[in-house]
């Protein structure tokens, strides 16, 4: 159902109220989303009375100020995970009909309240994907994990709609959870359109040196799944063929992870030379590494949607892309593909790339374009038509 369509389609008396909990979001993807999505809506909720969102101050801060949007910073949601979720349990649901909202979206993807009807989203694949689970072995990381595949599993069953961001995401969680008894709807994620940039005219390998080097990037956590030791391998036996490439690593980490990579950086690279890991920069500056590269590499083994992934497509760069995941949803023929796993493969996909400018400059301008797919105003209207036609089927005759 198109967005201008909605009012047409109403029934009742009055345009309908969206509550958003947004409870448990404080940071990351998830928060980023929220506040994109609702930067997006002025058109989409044209049709809807209001919106009002739960959450603490430090996502409230981030979010937008618009006349039809509603803040609710409440201390509870400034406290520990126990109290934010007995506040969702015990007291979301009372507040979402006080605010007499007709739907309920959960982008967190846990509800344990009670309320009718609610709309879930899966924004968590790692859970859903047993092999990639269990790189963390028997740890805490590990039982957090599985614990969250039980509660995300309960509350899409108990959903009235639940939203997933790729096909290949909606695949791996209902063949856990089963075919889910509400509607169903995949609706990608957007991109921000200061990352737009065209495809750079490539040059041959040969144009470049040690103190102008080929700079391939890098973007994403350092965690079990994300195998940037091995694409520093790779590059580290490319250079020993005599490629001047710098590889530039960039992104939070977590501690194991990160000190395996460290270790095979001082391995290949003990002056420090060429492969450089930056730590995490600013959102509002990444940006700025991808405009200074030559190549895009991502090297994930575990995705939902690949943000990162669309990040380096729109910034015009040629990509070598893990094949595994969603990536070839994402991608499709607008790159070049390796196994993660394997430094051999990334170190094959990546020469290829760097031989061949014709090849680069074609997988750019494909990428570029596929990009354009993804914009968080379609994600905004796109997930707003899905929450009027749940509260639509579920609201009450007049």
């Amino acid at each position: 159902m198109r967005v201008h369509h909605l009012t047409e389609s109403l029934s009742a008396k009055r345009r309908p109220i969206v509550g958003i909990d947004a409870a448990n979001l404080r940071s990351g993807g998830g928060v980023t989303h929220l506040v994109e999505l609702l930067s997006s809506a002025d058109v989409a909720v044209d049709c809807f009375d209001s919106v009002h969102v739960w959450t603490g101050s430090q996502t409230a801060n981030r979010l937008p100020r618009k006349d039809w949007l509603h803040v609710h910073d409440l201390p509870e949601l400034n406290g520990n995970l126990l109290r934010r979720s007995l506040w969702q349990r015990y007291k979301l649901g009372d507040a979402a009909r006080e605010a007499k909202c007709d739907c309920l979206f959960v982008p967190g993807g846990v509800f344990a309240g009670r309320f009718k009807p609610v709309v879930t989203m899966s924004q968590n694949l790692l859970p859903f994907e047993g092999r990639e689970l269990f790189r963390f072995g028997l740890s805490a990381t590990t039982l957090r994990l599985l614990a969250l595949r039980f509660l995300q599993s309960k509350s899409f069953r108990r959903s009235d709609g639940v939203i997933f961001l790729s096909d290949y995401a909606k695949s791996v969680v209902t063949s856990t959870t089963g075919r889910l008894r509400g509607e169903v709807q995949v609706i990608n994620h957007g991109l921000s359109p200061r990352f737009l940039a065209a495809p750079r005219p490539q040059n041959a390998i040969e144009d470049y040196c040690g103190e102008r080097p080929f700079r391939i990037l890098y973007v994403s956590i350092v965690n079990a799944y994300k195998h940037q030791w091995s694409v520093v391998e790779a590059v580290a036996d490319l250079r020993k063929k005599g490629f001047p490439l710098r590889l530039d690593l960039v992104g939070p980490s977590e501690p194991r992870p990160l000190r395996r990579l460290l270790k095979v950086i001082k391995k290949v690279d003990p002056l420090g030379n060429w492969a450089k890991y930056a730590g995490p920069i600013p959102y509002t500056e990444l940006h700025q590494y991808y405009k200074s590269a030559d190549l895009g590499v991502f090297a994930s083994s575990c995705e939902n949607l690949p943000i990162t992934l669309l990040e380096n497509m729109a910034s015009g760069l040629p990509i070598a892309c893990s094949n595994l995941g969603p990536m070839p949803e994402v991608l499709g023929k607008a790159g070049v593909y390796f196994d993660p796993e394997s430094s051999e493969s990334i170190r094959d996909a990546i020469e290829q790339l760097v031989l061949s400018p014709r090849l680069r400059a074609d997988v750019a301008q494909l990428a570029f374009a596929r990009s354009q797919d993804f914009n968080w105003e379609r994600c905004a209207k796109e997930t707003f038509s899905f929450l009027e036609r749940v509260s639509l089927g579920h609201r009450q005759p007049a």
